[in-house]
């Protein structure tokens, strides 16, 4: 993929020979954001995702490397905490596991263990089917790291 400077825009739509209504129309955005963009205004971020996709680069803009930095940054963090809870969640049981059989060392001891070790993956993976981790706990955790209201 291509980099291209926001100011670019209009040189790229023209050279497809497209109207800012065409442009406007497979981007998904409005022909007066287009008309702003391409005489220098502000572009959020949707918006240049929006472009880029239908220009098939990666636009750059000075103004939005930091932000879009950020956003890496904070997504790559909640892959690695999912991660860790995850591996916590196993590593208790790989621990607890042990201290079971050898506290019921009968015969109902496997079957006993079996079904505890059951329950608990299933209640990790509930963690995932329910949303535990969803965009209200990942919101959360983002503010907390990153200190944003």
């Amino acid at each position: 993929m291509n980099t291209i400077n926001v100011r670019e825009i209009k040189k790229m739509r023209l050279e497809r020979h497209w109207s800012q209504e065409q442009l406007a129309e497979m981007s998904g955005l409005s022909i007066r954001t287009i008309q702003r963009i391409e005489n220098g205004g502000n572009a959020g971020l949707e918006s240049l995702k929006s472009l880029a996709a239908v220009f098939e680069i990666n636009i750059i803009d000075s103004d939005k490397k930091e932000e879009i930095e950020q956003i890496r940054k904070e997504e790559e963090y909640i892959q690695n905490l999912k991660g860790f809870y995850k591996l916590l969640a196993i590593a208790a049981l790989s621990l607890v596991v042990p201290v079971f059989v050898a506290i019921n060392d009968s015969n109902w001891s496997f079957f006993l263990w079996m079904l505890f070790s059951w329950a608990v993956l299933l209640g990790i993976y509930s963690l995932n089917v329910f949303d535990f981790f969803g965009e209200a706990w990942k919101k959360k955790m983002i503010a907390k790291k990153f200190k944003k209201k």
